[in-house]
């Protein structure tokens, strides 16, 4: 599992493997307003349909070497706050790797996201797994635009509902550069 971030650290994180177990802790996820809607989910799913759709796509790119969302665990209190990782999209054709986040709602603001997109960022520049990464992101979730935003990225376009965010590795080298200096 190329893609995954296991056993890697932030300051405020841990990233582990997403389990079976951790399904009754991430279903209020899909409790949250407009969620089914932000990840592309079918709108009439009820919460517990919306979170095993999520298990199943997860487990299967697990599976299929197509990364995957790590959970994130609080280093200080031990409870799992949310999902990044590094993912396999096909995008009008062309495989692209993407770094994805989604936070369960009582931490939303607190700057998980931002804080784990950026590992996700630099391990795969660093690792080599591509030379351009992306996000996509729902045009209505304006956070999640945020996360992309102070990750670096730039806008790249707009694909039906979502604009894609990118950065690619001269852009993130210049970056480290300048903050050595």
């Amino acid at each position: 599992m190329k893609y995954l971030l296991t056993g890697q650290e932030t300051e405020r994180l841990k990233f582990r493997k997403l389990q079976p177990d951790d399904f009754d802790t991430w279903l209020p996820m899909f409790k949250a307003n407009n969620i089914a809607k932000f990840l592309d989910l079918d709108l009439k799913a009820s919460e517990s349909e919306l979170c095993t759709l999520w298990f199943d796509k997860a487990f299967h790119r697990h599976e299929n070497d197509l990364g995957g969302m790590n959970v994130l665990i609080d280093k200080n209190t031990n409870r799992l706050v949310g999902q990044c990782g590094l993912l396999v999209q096909t995008i009008e054709g062309v495989e692209r790797l993407e770094i994805g986040y989604s936070l369960l709602p009582e931490f939303w603001g607190r700057g998980y996201a931002s804080e784990a997109a950026l590992k996700c960022k630099n391990y795969a520049f660093e690792n080599n797994f591509s030379n351009v990464l992306m996000s996509m992101v729902h045009v209505e979730n304006i956070s999640s635009e945020k996360v992309a935003l102070r990750n670096g990225m730039d806008f790249e376009k707009k694909i039906k509902d979502f604009n894609v965010f990118s950065i690619d590795r001269e852009k993130w080298k210049s970056k480290l550069l300048i903050s050595k200096e």
